[in-house]
């Protein structure tokens, strides 16, 4: 499946950005150079997770397992630009689905463990998915049923395979044990394999993953993404992190998102690297893993930094002689953070700002010594006249616009939308075309819907300044309030509802429904809950986890909704009953 032009594909190989590599030439390059080396290791708690003993491999086993699966894979029927939708816990199987996946050719298009049937059906409609495969369950949901009554209903879907303990509904594969029956078999299908990748001649500029963002359209939108496109960030997150051959990495998110592409997977494979998974994320396991398994880099949210500089004793252990570097993002950080980390530990703290579009910031060591500044700024990368250290710089264009007047913003104080133009930023949404025209103009700058403003006595940074787009943040996903308000209007309770973001120091934020009620009619917060989950089927990080009961939404005289007073409403409830009656006209005060 080809994602970019040809112009554009010429023009940044010409330029050295993009190459002839692919993913899994990186793999059976670690396995040549460093077989005996650990290449995985599995949640510790993952029995409870899945119920599988968690496992480790070195790069040679990996590579051996990779190439037995794109066997099975490849006599179960999935050919090149087929598309899998993927539903998996963090182990060391779902890493292999990818690479192996990616050695045929076939597209992936993960879904985070708490997507439902919602998040799953959109998926596959927007894709004609091929296959389902899933992990059978992840903790006390049953996936596999799940994907087998989808499957039924989305008539492109040829087969469902699992990983798992146990009986299977009926028509799913059980993965597991193809896959160890291939291995009995092996040479002849590595024949087959071999004749196969002979005549799909998989290339660097073919799809690699679909990846999903939601944004202000009130639908997720599909991101595909190359071999290219993924192996640019690999050095980028090893330049951020001052870390090379062999770096041990903690990844604590979901492996099927962005981030953790950019910041585990790519940076493992450049780097023949150790990546140590986690799942759920569970802060004493976490910390254990820390102490145990020789970290030398890991994310964590802001709120979670916070919380480990109140209570430096949860680190005690940690051996900060390795631990140099941890990233950050998803929510604002604060100078208290970055100096504490450094001060107390000799840890920096980086700053990432990010989107699955390819918008890309990095507050780096090398380019802001300065915790104050790190904390709040971020370089103004690839603007005429500006020289930074850190590698990203060369790889992005970034220019401010005004909202009203279309105009490029030069000076500082003045905020605008960030727009960014290079070899990260897509080509385009997935299938979407009118969308795809809204995000990217002709000149091929992404408005990224990010307000920002120009800082710094030499104008050379850029300030966050909020978000031009409805969207909430929890927890690190975005979710499209637009998305929440078209589910929560179709209960026959509601006549009216706006959806808004209330701050919480764990998350970031949660979100909060603000509702009209039809006449006579009663809503409590569980219902609207359970019937979001049994009615339509929607990831739970989705539902609502505060409601208010309003006689009328706030609108301006354009009959816009005044999104601005109901979130000061939301931060002001401090009702500890889930469900709240406030009057929109009274002041938030």
């Amino acid at each position: 499946m080809r994602v970019h032009d040809v112009r554009r594909a010429r023009e940044y190989r010409a330029q050295g950005w993009w190459g002839d590599t692919r993913l899994h030439d990186l793999l059976e390059r670690n396995a040549r150079r460093t077989p005996r080396r650990e290449a995985l290791v599995d949640p510790p708690n993952l029995v409870q997770v899945t119920g599988d003993a968690p496992l480790r491999l070195s790069w040679g086993e990996v590579a051996e397992r990779v190439q037995s699966l794109a066997a099975t894979l490849l006599e179960l029927g999935l050919r090149k630009d087929d598309v899998v939708v993927v539903q998996m816990a963090n182990t060391h199987e779902l890493l292999c689905v990818y690479l192996a996946c990616a050695r045929l050719g076939v597209v992936v298009s993960p879904i985070v463990a708490q997507g439902r049937e919602h998040e799953l059906g959109h998926a596959i409609d927007r894709t004609a998915a091929t296959a389902l495969v899933v992990t059978a369950r992840i903790g006390a949901h049953d996936h596999a049923a799940m994907a087998a009554a989808l499957a039924a209903r989305h008539p492109s879907v040829r087969m469902v395979l699992a990983f798992g303990q146990g009986p299977l509904p009926a028509g799913v594969v059980d993965l597991r044990a193809e896959w160890a029956a291939s291995s009995a078999v092996a040479p002849a299908r590595a024949q087959a394999l071999a004749r196969y990748e002979a005549e799909a001649a998989v290339d660097a500029d073919d799809a690699v993953t679909i990846l999903w963002t939601s944004g202000s359209e009130g639908r997720a939108k599909g991101v595909a993404r190359t071999h290219n496109d993924w192996l640019l960030y690999g050095p980028q997150i090893g330049a951020a992190y001052g870390v090379g051959d062999g770096v041990r990495l903690l990844n604590g998110r979901p492996l099927t998102t962005h981030g953790a592409f950019v910041g585990s997977i790519t940076p493992w494979l450049v780097h023949a690297g150790t990546l140590v998974n986690h799942q759920p994320f569970a802060l004493p396991v976490f910390l254990e893993q820390l102490k145990r398994e020789h970290i030398d880099f890991t994310a964590l949210a802001p709120a979670i930094l916070v919380s480990l500089l109140s209570q430096p004793e949860l680190l005690e252990g940690v051996d900060f002689s390795r631990l140099r570097h941890v990233g950050s993002g998803s929510a604002p950080l604060t100078e208290t953070v970055v100096s504490g980390f450094r001060d107390r530990f000799g840890v920096e703290v980086i700053n990432f700002f990010g989107s699955t579009e390819g918008a890309s910031l990095v507050s780096a060591p090398q380019d802001m010594p300065d915790p104050a500044l790190r904390a709040l700024y971020f370089p103004r990368f690839g603007v005429p006249g500006l020289e930074w250290k850190h590698p990203a710089h060369r790889l992005v264009q970034t220019r401010l616009v005004d909202l009203a007047s279309g105009e490029e913003i030069t000076k500082p104080g003045l905020v605008g939308e960030m727009h960014y133009r290079g070899p990260m930023v897509m080509s385009g949404y997935h299938g979407e075309p009118e969308l795809s025209a809204r995000a990217l103009d002709a000149q091929g700058w992404y408005r990224s819907g990010d307000l920002f403003e120009i800082s710094g006595e030499n104008a050379q940074y850029y300030r966050f300044a909020g978000r031009a787009k409805d969207i909430i943040v929890r927890g690190g996903f975005n979710i499209s309030a637009e998305e929440v308000e078209n589910l929560v209007a179709g209960h026959p309770a509601v006549a009216d509802v706006a959806v808004v973001g209330y701050p919480d120091e764990r998350l970031g934020e949660r979100v909060c429904a603000c509702v009209v009620l039809r006449p006579e009619a009663t809503l409590d917060l569980i219902a609207l809950g359970a019937w979001l989950r049994d009615e339509r089927h929607v990831a739970a990080m989705k539902r609502p986890e505060r409601l208010m009961r309003l006689p009328a939404l706030p609108r301006n005289p354009n009959n816009k909704v005044l999104k601005a007073q109901l979130r000061a409403l939301a931060v002001d409830v401090r009702d500890p009953v889930p469900v709240t009656s406030i009057n929109p006209q009274r002041s938030a005060t």
